[in-house]
């Protein structure tokens, strides 16, 4: 998922082009010719999968970035130069096929009338997997997603350089966890129910015991969107009653930003808990592997049972927002509303001592070689 510039979360900016207008783009932009073609589901960039018929049938995800995001190139050339340099240290993730001209991307316009929108316009390798969102997340899986999400910022941070990096400084970007508190100005989409009042709970418990600490946490670049929909993993055994999984593919990188480290595990673990049927015992298994890359300070772990809170809120809150603005995608929008709210509620029920004593009992089991190997009823 992704959001226009400063605070604003969406506007109406999202590419509606129809198939044969996406096929017709791929053979003007790419010079390829298309054999195949399909959309896939977007919050607001349009994606499309694509085979062409050259080099063998190969496939591709043509991504097409809403208007608002669209005006700043720097911005998607450090997304872009990110998702190469990381495929480039070996993890899975796309790489751009280069535009006629040689270039990573074009600036293409929505439709023939004057005063069209303008997009950009890229293709993407297309990567092979099953959603984490569509298997049964065990343990393992789990564990693996979380010393991935610290690998990949670790790596970033150290050795990622290109001179559009300083774009990736996002001060009013509304998905950075840092900036919660800007749901005030959203929060109307909920109406005036339960749901609501738990949402302001949690922004003001942000803004007093987690905004005076982000000066002592790490900082990184994040990926800032490691949800269920957003990693593949494909089957490494052919044991069904307990598959090993491997992460095969990292999508979506319009998220980024510079951040914390704390901010991603917590990020993770609050998009594994969605389809997990045991949630609150998911982020023990996640934090377990963040730290096998990097520990967490005391201050860290202390403000991360109120980050993955704010990662709650700001999900379904946005989300409650945009589909005001997109009711015909609101199906899509809306997934993780579906649990979010139960789980939600359930952290603030059972609290932040119980939910952090399951999590870290859970991480100290592996430091001990010990690790639980499902998981488990908290």
């Amino acid at each position: 998922m992704s959001s226009s510039n400063d605070c604003q979360p969406q506007s109406l900016t999202k590419p509606a082009l129809g198939e044969r207008e996406a096929a017709e783009l791929v053979d003007r932009v790419f010079g390829l010719k298309v054999s195949w073609i399909r959309s896939l589901p977007s919050y607001d960039d349009q994606n499309f999968h694509v085979r062409v018929s050259a080099a063998g049938a190969a496939e591709y995800v043509l991504k097409i970035t809403n208007s608002e995001d669209s005006q700043e190139p720097d911005l998607i050339e450090a997304q872009t130069r990110a998702m190469m340099f990381l495929s480039a240290e070996g993890f899975p993730s796309a790489t751009p096929y280069l535009t006629k001209h040689g270039n990573i991307m074009s600036l293409e316009s929505g439709g023939t009338r004057p005063g069209s929108k303008k997009y950009m316009v890229r293709l993407l390798t297309y990567l092979p997997g099953t959603p984490v969102a569509k298997i049964t997340a065990n343990a393992q899986i789990l564990y693996e997603i979380g010393r991935l999400a610290a690998s990949m910022d670790k790596v970033l941070s150290e050795k990622f350089q290109h001179p559009s990096v300083k774009s990736l400084h996002r001060g009013q970007f509304i998905w950075n966890l840092a900036n919660v508190p800007l749901l005030d100005q959203y929060i109307y989409a909920l109406g005036q129910n339960k749901y609501r009042a738990v949402v302001e709970q949690v922004i003001e418990q942000f803004k007093g015991k987690v905004i005076p600490k982000l000066s002592s946490f790490r900082t990184c670049i994040n990926h800032g969107d490691l949800n269920d929909h957003n990693i593949l993993v494909d089957s490494s055994s052919a044991s069904l009653e307990n598959p090993q999984y491997r992460v095969s593919g990292i999508l979506d990188f319009s998220d980024m930003s510079y951040g914390y480290y704390v901010f991603e595990v917590a990020i993770a673990i609050m998009y594994m808990m969605i389809e997990s049927p045991e949630p609150l015992s998911v982020g023990g298994h996640v934090l377990a592997g963040f730290e096998s890359v990097v520990p967490l300070t005391p201050e860290e772990r202390g403000a991360l049972f109120l980050l993955v809170n704010g990662r709650f809120a700001q999900s379904l809150v946005i989300a409650a927002h945009t589909a005001l603005l997109y009711p015909e995608n609101k199906e899509y929008l809306t997934i993780t509303a579906r649990t979010g709210w139960k789980h939600l509620m359930t952290m603030l029920e059972v609290g932040q001592e119980a939910v952090e004593r399951t999590w870290f009992e859970t991480t100290q089991a592996y430091t001990e070689h010990t690790p639980v190997l499902s998981v488990r009823r908290c």
